[in-house]
């Protein structure tokens, strides 16, 4: 059965940093794409970054570029994102989630979702 869970998130001030982590169970992590998504209240939910099992390719949203950074280590199975420079735009939920296939952006293509960590950013 894939798992995925997400820690990390939480409270932090407007310029301050948070990193995420994403545990997947072996089968989840191997051979698939990893990715972080966000929702914000009465908003849909949004890309935010995704990266390849290697580790080699990694794609942003808009609202990420520049500032978040997607990272994995295989050993632990696990999947980063590196928030820097929050905002309080950035306030939602971030999910984590896996799809086979290629790096996408299209949330429908995403099979396997974790329960989702709470940010709040706080101006």
């Amino acid at each position: 059965q894939v798992e995925l869970v997400e820690s990390g998130g939480g409270l932090v001030q407007a310029g301050g940093s948070l990193r995420l982590s994403c545990v997947a169970s072996e089968r989840a992590f191997r051979r698939n794409i990893m990715a972080w998504f966000r929702q914000a209240p009465g908003k849909e939910r949004e890309f935010v970054a995704a990266i390849d099992w290697s580790g080699n390719s990694q794609y942003y949203g808009d609202s990420a570029t520049g500032r978040f950074t997607i990272s994995n280590d295989s050993a632990k199975n696990t999947v980063y994102l590196q928030m820097n420079s929050l905002k309080p735009d950035d306030t939602a939920v971030y999910y984590c989630a896996a799809k086979v296939g290629g790096i996408s952006w299209f949330e429908y293509e995403y099979g396997y979702w974790g329960q989702g960590t709470q940010v709040t950013v706080s101006s």
